[in-house]
C-alpha cells in the first residue's frame, strides 16, 4: 500500500497547498499531520492571539478535510521524533512539505528530510508561502537585497510571474491505521491549551474575526468587491475600513500570496484606471511582506539582533515597569497610541499606520528596546508574523532593512489630526476621552518634545559609526 505523509505547518488550507496535492497524488492511504511542536531548538512558541487563531483554524481545516474524505491528525512534540514515529507507524512511502523560511526551521526541516531520504523515502518540499524563492531574487552584485523599491521592482520585472493557484484535491485517501493495527492516534485539540481560560480574554477576537480557509477567500472576495478602489486614498486612515484585513489569513496560510496575486490581475484585467491605481498599491504590501521573508531568510535573527549593527551600542536601558505597562494597556496619556493599544487588546489586530506610531512612541519617546515591543505585539497579534513583526520593528526603530531614518520620530498628536481628523477612531476606543467631567482619560506619561530631543540625542551619537550590515546566512533547506 502506498502511504504518503504530508506535514502542514503555516499552509492550513486544502487548495492552492502544493505539498497536499503531491501527497494525495497516487496514494492509497494519506496522513495529514499538524505538529504542535514548541520543543524544537530554536522554534518560537506562539503568543497567546495566534495560539487562540490556530485552535479555531485547525477545526476548520480538520473539516475541510473530512469533507474530502481524509483526516487531520494533530499531534504534540519536537517534530523530529514525531515524523519519525509517523514514518514508523505507517510504514510510509514519502513526505511532503511546503517551505518554511526562518533558520531554525530550515535548519529542522533539512534535518528531517535528510533523515527521510536515508531511510529510503521520497521526501519533497514545496513553494508554497512566497511568490519568489528567496535565493531567486539578488542584486546585479549577487547579494540580497536591503531595500525594498528596487527588490519588488526586481520581483514585478522577473521573467517568471508567480505560477498560478492550484485547485484543491478532489477527494483526500484515508488516514492507514498503525502498524498494530489500531487506527491512528490524532491528539484531542482542546488538550492543547490553545485557548484562553484564566480569565478568557478571547471575546473580542470572536467578534471581530472569521478563521479558516472560507473565510479568508471570502474576505478577499470582499475586499476585491467593495474596498479595492479605495485601497490607495484610504489605507491609512485608521477609522476607513478600506484595507484587506487577509494578514491573519496569510499568517497561518488560510490564503496563499499566488491566489492573492492571480485574483488582483483578474481586477486589474476587468477594472478601470482606479481599480489599477489601487491593485498596484495593495500589492505593494503584499510585496513588504515578501521582502521581510526575503530578510528573514538571509538573516535569520532578525526578530533578535540589529540588523544594523551601530544600534548594538545604543545604551537601551531597562524600561520603567510603569510606563511599559502604561503602554501595554493604553495608559500613556497619548490619545492616538493609546487608542491603538486597545484596539489591539480587543480585536488581536491594530491598523498599520497606528502600528507604527505606538512602536514609535515605545521606542523613540520612551527610549525601549524595539524587542520589548516586538515581543508583546508577538504576543497580542493574531497576525504576529516571524517576518513581518520582526522586519517592521526594526524599520520603525531604524536598525533596519530600508529602515525610517533614526532622527523620524513619528508624533502622535499630528498623525490623529491628519488620519484621523475627526477622531472618530480615537472615539472608538477611548470614548468622551476628551471631556473631563465625563472620562479619567490619564495625563500624558511623557512630554512629546522633551522625549523626541531626547530620542535625537541619543540616537545621533550612533550616527559616526560606519555602517555594518550583518552577513546574510546561507541555504540550508529547498
Amino acid at each position: 500500500m502506498n502511504t504518503q505523509i504530508v506535514w502542514l505547518r503555516d499552509d492550513l488550507r486544502v487548495a492552492d497547498n502544493p505539498a497536499l496535492n503531491a501527497g494525495a497524488d497516487g496514494a492509497d492511504a494519506l496522513v495529514v499531520v499538524y505538529i504542535l511542536d514548541q520543543q524544537s531548538p530554536g522554534i518560537r512558541p506562539l503568543g497567546g492571539a495566534t495560539k487562540w487563531w490556530l485552535h479555531h483554524s485547525l477545526e476548520a481545516l480538520a473539516d475541510k478535510i473530512a469533507r474530502l474524505g481524509g483526516t487531520l491528525i494533530l499531534r504534540e512534540g519536537a517534530a523530529h521524533d514525531v515524523i519519525r514515529d509517523l514514518i514508523a507507524q505507517t510504514n510510509a512511502d514519502g513526505i511532503f512539505w511546503n517551505r518554511r523560511y526562518g533558520g531554525a526551521e530550515r535548519e529542522l526541516d533539512a534535518d528531517i528530510k535528510s533523515f527521510a531520504k536515508a531511510a529510503g523515502l521520497n521526501a519533497r518540499s514545496f513553494q508554497a508561502s512566497v511568490l519568489f524563492e528567496p535565493w531567486t531574487v539578488r542584486t546585479g552584485g549577487g547579494t540580497p537585497y536591503t531595500v525594498f523599491t528596487p527588490f519588488w521592482k526586481s520581483c514585478l520585472n522577473n521573467q517568471d510571474i508567480p505560477r498560478l493557484p492550484l485547485n484543491a484535491p478532489a477527494a483526500l485517501p484515508s488516514a492507514p491505521r498503525a502498524q498494530n493495527g489500531l487506527p491512528l492516534h490524532s491528539d484531542d485539540l482542546t488538550t492543547w491549551g490553545l485557548l484562553p481560560t484564566a480569565p478568557d480574554w478571547s471575546a473580542g477576537l470572536a467578534h471581530r474575526w472569521s478563521v479558516g480557509e472560507n473565510a479568508a477567500e471570502a474576505r478577499l472576495e470582499a475586499f476585491i468587491a467593495n474596498r479595492l478602489t479605495q485601497y490607495a486614498e484610504g489605507r491609512d486612515e485608521p477609522s476607513r475600513l478600506v484595507t484587506s484585513e487577509l494578514s491573519p489569513h496569510l499568517r497561518f496560510g488560510e490564503i496563499s500570496p499566488f491566489q492573492i496575486w492571480h485574483r488582483v490581475e483578474v481586477a486589474k484585467a476587468h477594472g478601470d484606471a482606479a481599480v489599477l491605481k489601487n491593485s498596484i498599491k495593495f500589492m505593494a504590501e503584499v510585496g513588504w511582506r515578501e521582502f521581510s521573508y526575503h530578510l528573514l531568510y538571509h538573516w535569520p535573527d532578525l526578530a533578535t539582533v540589529n540588523f544594523d549593527s551601530r544600534f548594538d551600542s545604543f545604551p537601551w536601558g531597562p524600561p520603567d515597569p510603569e510606563d511599559l505597562a502604561a503602554w501595554q494597556q493604553g495608559r500613556t496619556g497619548i490619545p492616538l497610541v493609546d487608542a491603538g493599544m486597545r484596539e489591539l487588546w480587543q480585536s488581536g489586530t491594530m491598523h498599520n499606520r497606528v502600528r507604527m506610531v505606538a512602536a514609535s512612541f515605545l521606542i523613540k519617546n520612551l527610549l525601549v528596546d524595539w524587542r520589548v515591543g516586538e515581543q508583546w505585539f508577538w504576543d497580542t497579534l493574531v497576525d504576529a508574523d516571524p517576518a513581518s513583526n520582526a522586519a517592521s520593528w526594526q524599520w520603525v526603530a531604524g536598525s533596519g532593512a530600508d529602515a525610517a531614518p533614526y532622527f523620524r520620530v513619528f508624533n502622535p498628536v499630528l498623525q490623529a489630526d491628519k488620519f484621523d481628523p475627526k477622531h472618530e477612531y480615537l472615539h472608538r476606543y477611548l470614548g468622551d476621552y476628551e471631556h473631563p467631567m465625563l472620562s479619567d482619560y490619564p495625563e500624558p506619561i511623557v512630554n512629546l518634545l522633551e522625549s523626541r530631543n531626547r530620542a535625537l540625542a541619543a540616537f545621533a551619537q550612533l550616527q559616526g559609526i560606519p555602517r555594518a550590515i550583518r552577513p546574510p546566512v546561507g541555504v540550508t533547506e529547498r
